[in-house]
């Protein structure tokens, strides 16, 4: 009996490291976005290395680049790069409108479609799908297509 119980432990304890073993096996670079209200991008992968920057917006896309133990090499929408830690993320797909003017938000994805709103640049919003030059955009309450050229965070990483 007692080898058994020694057995299930082992089987178990083995369980239990697969999913942080399998956390680390995705293919990079993939888009990601922040899960906290406030985030901290290090010089390298660990609560030992300096800050760069504190990010206080949840949502914003990163594109992740290198995985290692639990830390994440990313790259912001201004290309700064550092280190965050792998659950502050989540896979949840965001955009960011780049540029300097504002990115218009459509009820459809053609230029012509009935124009909704003026994304600023800046702002931040759930993706949907994305196809022939357009993506499906939440902005809180307001939802549209704006062009996907207009979009950090959509299409490959």
């Amino acid at each position: 009996m007692p080898i058994i119980r020694k057995l299930f432990l082992i089987l178990a304890a083995l369980g239990l490291a697969v999913p942080a073993l399998a956390q680390d096996a995705v293919q990079t670079p993939y888009w990601a976005s922040i899960r906290a209200s406030e985030v901290n991008m290090r010089v390298g992968p660990g609560e030992d290395y300096r800050i760069l920057w504190v990010y206080k917006r949840p949502a914003l896309p990163l594109k992740v680049l290198r995985l290692k133990e639990g830390w994440r090499l990313v790259e912001d929408p201004d290309g700064a790069q550092g280190w965050v830690l792998a659950r502050f993320l989540t896979r949840q797909r965001t955009g960011y409108i780049r540029g300097k003017t504002p990115a218009d938000m459509r009820d459809a994805g053609r230029g012509d479609a009935k124009l909704l709103w003026r994304l600023a640049p800046g702002v931040v919003g759930v993706l949907g799908d994305c196809g022939n030059g357009w993506c499906q955009m939440s902005v809180g309450p307001r939802k549209g297509f704006v062009p996907q050229d207009r979009i950090w965070g959509a299409g490959e990483p």
